[in-house]
């Protein structure tokens, strides 16, 4: 009875190491698997970070070429403006919204809304 119970008692404590040690390796497996995912994913991010410095030196390059010299605020209020109109928000709400007369509001849009309607002609002539 004794040496049973000694054996059942061994044999637990080295099923407790060998568990020990599995779980060990699954964790460390885990934790590569992690750094991986993390590593790409910080690669993404410098490579996005990248991307957005280009096209702000692109867009810096072409305002330059263009002569056109707005202030950062000028230049803020017409991005959201063409974001708005981009949205489908109307021109009257976008007015509204940014507390300007729609006379305005069709002045900023006109280059963007002229160079949609030339393309959609041209897809439709070809």
């Amino acid at each position: 009875m004794e040496w049973t119970l000694g054996g059942l008692f061994a044999a637990s404590a080295l099923l407790l190491i060998i568990s020990g040690v599995k779980g060990r390796k699954a964790s460390k497996e885990e934790q590569k698997e992690i750094d991986m995912i993390h590593i790409s994913t910080m690669n993404e991010i410098k490579d996005i970070r990248e991307s957005i410095r280009n096209l702000e030196l692109d867009m810096d390059i072409v305002i330059k070429e263009s002569g056109l010299q707005l202030s950062s605020q000028e230049r803020t209020f017409m991005r959201e403006v063409l974001d708005l109109y981009n949205r489908k928000y109307s021109i009257e709400n976008i007015a509204a919204q940014k507390h300007v007369s729609e006379d305005e509001i069709r002045q900023i849009i006109a280059p963007y809304i002229a160079g949609k309607n030339e393309r959609r002609k041209v897809a439709h002539e070809i």
